[in-house]
């Protein structure tokens, strides 16, 4: 009896053990709901025609609060099963370094096909090309080809390999994203905004703003407003200015509302890359005053192919402040994956903490449209004790416009005006060697600064010339403020056929010849003054294009090409006894054919007389110097 008592005791307490956890058993080995990799919602991406927007949050694995989860708040990231199914932000001992990739989101990304996906170029039918135009007009990129590729397309991982091996704090702060737009097409606008929401990390978005500068566009009105009150959970809003502002006040307007611990600045046609966010914002952890500066990558206007730029190099400008670069140090090329200082912004990409920003004034409202910006906040940042940093593994790709699709509202010379405003608050005696180069910046009027000079004083900023000693103290070397003399310039004659080289004003890629010259023939047009300049290249004069031979080969052609200051395809000297222009990379000489006034290279030979050519003005104590010089010297 007692052991029947026994026996019903213990299938009392089975059955209640069984009724409790059963249930949560037979879950977690039989129910696939939390695999992510069986839910095929996130590999069914539906195309619309036109660029219309999906909700993201239709087409990705769902979870208690939201759509994806950032792999980070796991433990275990490779193992898809044991997701949580709360949206919680993990604890961390402070200073912890974690992995921040979203494996998840990458698996699934590689898995994506369809006109652009993975980064690859978009090619229009025939039929296509002819309908593209309309759009190219007002967009100055190809429009057409955009709203072919889904706003959440996959693009490429081209970061430094490094990069996948990088741990960031896990501690970080949240960021609002200031993206100020004009008019900006719908598909570029959007696409935008989901690349952002997608690679980031949910919880790092406090919200992204999109600053609207007084945009004519009916989609950039009511359309937006709709589409953004039913998507993204209300992490997007709208921004309106109530006038044309330009890009600089528009970004202000932006900052003056955000409400995030981090400002990430972006332009409304960029697409944001894989991990792209945590590199950004983990030297900010470190340092509040750190900015922090993506790689820019290129979105190709024609093709929307998806390209790195370069490399890396550090910002810097010339004394006619267009911006310039200077070549990574020796300690930056040994860490590629790691964060390396640069003197200047390349323009309106980068993260900086919302107390930093207006510690500093933010940017200077009295700077109009834009144009100069990039050149006041990066002086301001290195001499009022910050500094700016490039992160390698961070890329961000942007649309470079072929050409600019609407007027800028400014009146006059507006940049001028704020590169001297620039110039008076920042520079010091080195503003000189600018107005130098622009006389005529010394008579605009940069208006009131006083409230710019009272920041540098608050805040016991350095001099400008401690920023040229030890943030840019190579600057001077590559660009420097007296510029060296010429080697030679004016016109380039050929001895022999008594014909000068003639590159009629063409651009970047084009060959170019010889033509009468214009000194025997006054009414003759043309573009016959020429420069062998310091640099060591050869331009025509006031030009930023330069001879350029990528061909070694026997009658390899001469193009123009943007001038780039590294010698290479662009070396240029000229020998003072022999009257050869010597091409130093290929070593070979620029050669002619005067009945078909071609231009082309051909080996050296000191007997040839077509390969004979005289400057109007030559310096022959630097081109006997230059005649000497090696590249290991420079």
């Amino acid at each position: 009896m007692r052991r029947n008592a026994i026996t019903v005791l213990k299938y009392f307490v089975f059955a209640a053990f069984f009724l409790t956890l059963g249930p949560i058993l037979i879950k977690v080995f039989f129910d696939d709901s939390n695999n992510w990799t069986s839910d095929n919602r996130s590999l069914r991406k539906k195309h619309i025609p036109q660029g219309l927007p999906l909700d993201p949050d239709d087409d990705l694995p769902q979870v208690a609060n939201g759509p994806l989860l950032w792999t980070q708040v796991l433990k275990s990231q490779h193992s898809l099963k044991h997701t949580p199914k709360v949206d919680i932000v993990p604890h961390f001992e402070k200073g912890e370094k974690i992995d921040w990739h979203n494996y998840t989101a990458i698996a699934l990304e590689l898995q994506r096909t369809g006109p652009g996906e993975q980064g690859t170029a978009v090619i229009l039918s025939a039929e296509e090309e002819h309908k593209k135009d309309e759009l190219y007009k007002v967009n100055g990129f190809n429009a057409y080809a955009s709203d072919k590729i889904a706003l959440d397309r996959a693009i490429k991982d081209i970061r430094h390999p490094d990069c996948k091996k990088q741990k960031y704090a896990a501690e970080l702060l949240n960021v609002s994203v200031v993206i100020p737009f004009h008019n900006e097409h719908w598909s570029t606008l959007l696409r935008s905004v989901e690349s952002v929401l997608n690679r980031s990390p949910k919880h790092l978005i406090h919200e992204i703003l999109l600053v609207d500068d007084f945009s004519s566009k009916e989609h950039c009105k009511k359309p937006l407003d709709d589409h953004l009150s039913t998507h993204y959970g209300g992490k997007v809003k709208v921004v309106r200015q109530s006038k044309r502002e330009g890009l600089i006040r528009t970004r202000i307007s932006g900052a003056k509302v955000a409400t995030g611990q981090v400002l990430i600045f972006l332009d409304s046609h960029i697409e944001a890359s894989t991990n792209w966010l945590p590199p950004l914002l983990d030297p900010i952890a470190e340092n509040y005053k750190t900015v922090v500066c993506p790689f820019i990558d290129v979105v190709d206007y024609e093709n929307f192919a998806y390209r790195a730029q370069d490399e890396g190099a550090r910002g810097a400008f010339d004394w006619e402040f267009f911006y310039k670069r200077l070549p990574l140090l020796p300690e930056d090329l040994k860490f590629p994956a790691r964060p390396f200082k640069s003197p200047v912004m390349a323009g309106g990409l980068f993260a900086i903490s919302t107390k930093w920003f207006w510690e500093l004034g933010g940017y200077d409202p009295g700077l109009d449209i834009w144009g100069g910006e990039q050149y006041e906040l990066s002086f301001k940042i290195w001499q009022c004790g910050g500094e700016m940093v490039d992160a390698p593994c961070s890329r961000v790709g942007h649309i470079y416009r072929k050409f600019a699709p609407f007027p800028n509202p400014g009146v006059g010379d507006f940049v001028g005006r704020n590169y001297r405003r620039v110039a008076e608050v920042w520079m010091d005696e080195y503003k000189e060697y600018l107005y130098n180069r622009r006389p005529h910046y010394r008579s605009l009027d940069p208006g009131d600064i006083s409230e710019q000079k009272a920041i540098r004083d608050k805040l016991k900023c350095k001099p400008f010339k401690w920023f040229m000693e030890e943030v840019a103290f190579d600057l001077p070397k590559k660009y420097p403020p007296v510029e060296p003399p010429m080697t030679a310039h004016g016109e380039l004659r050929n001895m022999e056929a008594n014909l000068c080289i003639d590159t009629k004003f063409k651009g970047g890629n084009q060959r170019f010849g010889l033509d009468s010259c214009t000194k025997d023939n006054p009414g003759l047009g043309g573009e016959q003054q020429m420069e062998l300049t310091w640099h060591r290249d050869l331009r025509p004069r006031n030009r930023a294009l330069c001879f350029d031979v990528s061909d070694y080969s026997t009658k390899a052609p001469v193009i123009l090409y943007e001038c780039h200051g590294m010698l290479g395809n662009q070396w240029w000297k000229y020998n003072v006894e022999s009257h050869q222009l010597l091409h130093v990379t290929s070593k070979l000489c620029l050669d002619c054919d005067a009945e078909r006034r071609e231009l082309f290279m051909m080996p050296c030979s000191e007997t040839s007389k077509t390969q004979k050519w005289q400057w109007e003005h030559l310096n022959a104590t630097v081109a006997l110097a230059e005649w000497k010089f090696d590249s290991k010297d420079a």
